[in-house]
């Protein structure tokens, strides 16, 4: 018989009665089942998927179901229960996918290696770790530094954890989301998440619009200055933080700021492309021509 091939009894055959696997397209006798096992393992290795279609003897073999999920994390479903508790393979998993862990044995759900890597995947796997560990402040806080999406599935405490929520945003600013109504007003975090991502000002409470500081993380990070308020329209740094980001920002400029010599030159050194979108004066002005030259580089 060729190596590639193995001759062994479906272990849901009993006593020549037919196999319930449906995967087991070749049933001979007992149910011994003549399959390509080399077929298999390179059917997985490019679909992790196709497990689900592999001969349920074949969905125990080691090999076969670590090629597998390597591929696709969500392979484990369809892998036996023995696997399902083997921690390398449950590892390799959800690594691959994060959401895999839904189908690992219910020790390992608990396991902290294994819960982190596929938190790092993806945050919301969370979900399906063992209720101790979304319990224990040092673990939600190793997770929410890897994933501010692991958040959500904190507990209520450690959701209303300062320090935890501050990792949380930090690492995704729209992690806000999910912190309580005191933490969302508090400076500390808003600013942390506005950092992050600056479209997580929508979640944060109160009017953040007359904070300079907030306003000017929040331009850094993306804000178009024709989202502020007049009062910072005017200040240097602020239209200075767009104009870098974006020369059509001078636009929305305040009047002063278009007028002011010094103020277009500093503009123009930080974004050639605002000469575009200063008045005709200062296009005819030689320091200010040289300084869009100079940062354009022609």
């Amino acid at each position: 018989q060729p190596q590639s091939e193995f001759h062994k009894c479906c272990t849901g055959c009993n006593r020549g009665k037919a196999c319930p696997c449906r995967s087991c397209t070749l049933h001979m006798g007992c149910g011994a089942i003549l399959t390509s096992r080399r077929s298999v393992l390179a059917d997985v290795s490019k679909n992790g998927l196709a497990l689900k279609a592999a001969p349920c003897i074949l969905r125990g073999d080691r090999e076969i179901v670590l090629a597998a999920v390597s591929q696709n994390g969500c392979a484990l479903s369809y892998a036996s229960d023995s696997l399902k508790a083997d921690r390398q393979i449950v590892l390799a998993a959800v690594s691959q996918n994060g959401f895999a862990l839904e189908d690992a044995s219910r020790q390992l759900r608990g396991d902290r290696e294994v819960v982190l890597a596929a938190v790092k995947q993806n945050g919301y796997a969370l979900e399906d770790a063992s209720d101790d560990l979304k319990g224990s402040r040092e673990f939600i806080l190793a997770a929410v530094r890897l994933s501010g999406f692991a958040l959500a599935f904190a507990s209520d405490d450690l959701k209303a954890d300062h320090e935890i929520v501050l990792a949380a945003v930090s690492e995704n600013g729209y992690a806000l989301e999910q912190a309580p109504e005191h933490l969302r007003c508090n400076r500390e975090i808003v600013l942390a998440a506005v950092n992050a991502n600056v479209k997580a000002l929508k979640y944060a409470l109160g009017d953040w619009s007359v904070d300079r500081e907030v306003m000017l993380a929040a331009v850094h990070n993306g804000l178009h200055l024709e989202f502020v308020s007049s009062e910072f329209k005017g200040d240097h740094g602020i239209v200075l933080a767009a104009v870098s980001r974006d020369d059509h920002a001078f636009e929305d400029a305040s009047s002063h700021l278009k007028h002011d010599h010094d103020f277009v030159l500093r503009a123009v050194q930080q974004n050639g492309l605002a000469l575009k979108h200063v008045s005709k004066s200062f296009t005819e002005d030689q320091n200010v021509v040289l300084a869009e030259v100079n940062q354009n580089g022609r």
